[in-house]
């Protein structure tokens, strides 16, 4: 179980975080989906990857690379978010987005690569931020598509979904990354 407890919190925040935290304790101790991971895992570790394994695992940098690739779809979507509200040209959104959803794929690359090496308790917080991540790619694929049907306003909708989804997925991934055994 998670060691931090939210006692000099406001009560709203403490009780969001207590309930965030039980909600993590739950995901990392349901032996539900481990029969799936254990096949994903398997067959991402037998991909013929070679070398490119390592570059993948961020090898040359020293740390992982997925955190240093998913700044492009974060900072492209959450720019178009602002964008939304400015008054602005409406196609820098659109380009926005759609520079997001390309850099979606190398880091859905590397987060597997990092995925497929991870104890059993980070790897099922790891498929539930999957799980997430390809609900935002899903939202701002319709925000896209609403938007280049001219459809500016479901464009906007699509996004602010897909960027409150991102956010959640990226608490689950940070807290993948930063989970301490205890």
């Amino acid at each position: 179980m998670n060691s931090y407890t939210p006692d000099a919190l406001p009560t709203g925040l403490a009780n969001a975080s207590g309930w965030w935290l039980r909600a993590l304790d739950r995901i990392e101790r349901s032996e539900l989906a481990d029969p799936a991971i254990r096949v994903l895992q398997r067959g991402i570790r037998a991909l013929p990857l070679g070398e490119a394994r390592d570059l993948l695992r961020g090898g040359p940098l020293g740390h992982p690379l997925h955190p240093v690739l998913v700044d492009v779809p974060i900072g492209c979507w959450l720019s178009a978010a602002i964008l939304d509200v400015a008054p602005t040209d409406r196609r820098a959104p659109a380009i926005l987005t759609a520079v997001g959803l390309a850099g979606a794929a190398p880091a859905a690359v590397t987060g597997w690569v990092d995925w497929a090496d991870l104890p059993p308790q980070q790897a099922r917080v790891g498929l539930v931020h999957a799980a997430t991540n390809v609900a935002a790619i899903a939202f701002y694929t319709a925000s896209l598509a609403g938007r280049l049907r001219g459809h500016s306003a479901k464009g906007r909708l699509w996004s602010m979904c897909g960027l409150a989804v991102v956010a959640a997925g990226g608490a689950l991934g940070g807290h993948v990354a930063y989970r301490r055994a205890g």
